[in-house]
C-alpha cells in the first residue's frame, strides 16, 4: 500500500497545486552563486517507483534547474536527494438538524428542541515531498524544500504531469533564496 501512494505522490497526483503547502530552509553562509552543477544522489535515483513516475519527476526536476541556470553533471557542485513522508489523516464535518415545537415566530422562545448530529468522517493521504540539496564540496545539507498536499489518485496521464510540473515549480520557487 506504501509503494503505491508514493508511486502516486511522485506521479504529481497532488491535489490542486494551489492547495501545496510548500516551506523552505536552507543554510545562510552557503554561497548559492557558486552552485552551478547538479546530479542525484544514488538513493534518489534508485527510488522504487515505475518508469512514467520517475520521468514526470526527475523531467520536472531537470526543467525547473535548467530554468534556474543549473545544469546536471557527473561531478557536481550539488547533490540534490529526494524523500517522502505519507500520513494517514481524517477529517470530521458534524451536521445537525433540528426542529422547534413551541415559541416559533414568537420574541421569546419555550419549549423542546429536538435536534439530531450525524458526523460524517473523510479519510485521506498527506504526503510530503522533501528536496534536499547537498554542497559537495562540504558535504553539508545547503537547502531543503519541501510540499505538502493531499495525494489524489485521478486524473488523465497529461493531468498528472501538468500537476508534477507544477508541484516541482513551486517548491523550487524559493531556490536559490534571496540572502
Amino acid at each position: 500500500m506504501r509503494k503505491l501512494l508514493v508511486l502516486a505522490w511522485i506521479a504529481g497526483i497532488i491535489s490542486s497545486c494551489s492547495s501545496l503547502k510548500v516551506t523552505n530552509d536552507y543554510d545562510s553562509s552557503a554561497d548559492f552563486a557558486s552552485f552551478q552543477t547538479y546530479n542525484y544522489t544514488e538513493q534518489a535515483l534508485s527510488l522504487d517507483i515505475n518508469n512514467l513516475a520517475e520521468q514526470r519527476l526527475f523531467g520536472a526536476l531537470d526543467g525547473e534547474l535548467a530554468a534556474k541556470g543549473l545544469r546536471k553533471a557527473d561531478n557536481p557542485d550539488l547533490l540534490i536527494d529526494i524523500n517522502f513522508k505519507l500520513d494517514q489523516k481524517q477529517t470530521a464535518t458534524a451536521t445537525t438538524t433540528g426542529a422547534d415545537f413551541y415559541g416559533r415566530g414568537y420574541r421569546y422562545r419555550w419549549g423542546p428542541t429536538f435536534s439530531t448530529t450525524t458526523i460524517n468522517y473523510n479519510e485521506y493521504t498527506e504526503g510530503t515531498l522533501f528536496l534536499d540539496f547537498i554542497s559537495t564540496a562540504q558535504n553539508q545539507l545547503v537547502w531543503q524544500g519541501r510540499g505538502v498536499g493531499t495525494i489524489r489518485e485521478d486524473g488523465t496521464p497529461e493531468q498528472r504531469n501538468l500537476r508534477t510540473q507544477k508541484a516541482i515549480a513551486k517548491i523550487l520557487s524559493k531556490y536559490p533564496p534571496k540572502q
